[in-house]
């Protein structure tokens, strides 16, 4: 099982932990921020498995809520198009919680 992973433009590709290291110290790996009143919400790539080798495939992108009613509220994600979709979710979901 391979656990780090670095991104090649928005597709994540395994490696080894010394190449990862090495790209994750400057690399951006903001998928979407987006600040609703004194709250966020945050999509990040991660950069290793959170699936924890449970025959899922690997779990490599992060949304979590900053503030707020939704504060901690955090959803992973296989893939950047599957991160962005969700990013867009829980700003919809961090809306309607706040009306």
């Amino acid at each position: 099982m391979r656990d780090h992973y670095i991104l090649d433009g928005r597709t994540p590709v395994p490696t080894d932990m010394m190449t990862w290291a090495k790209w994750f110290e400057t690399a951006d790996r903001t998928v979407s921020k987006t600040q609703i009143g004194e709250w966020e919400v945050s999509t990040v790539f991660l950069g290793l498995d959170h699936a924890f080798d449970d025959g899922r495939p690997p779990l490599l992108f992060e949304t979590l809520v900053f503030g707020g009613p939704l504060d901690g509220n955090m959803v992973r994600y296989s893939t950047w198009d599957q991160a962005e979709a969700g990013h867009a979710e829980m700003v919809n979901r961090v809306k309607a919680a706040l009306t």
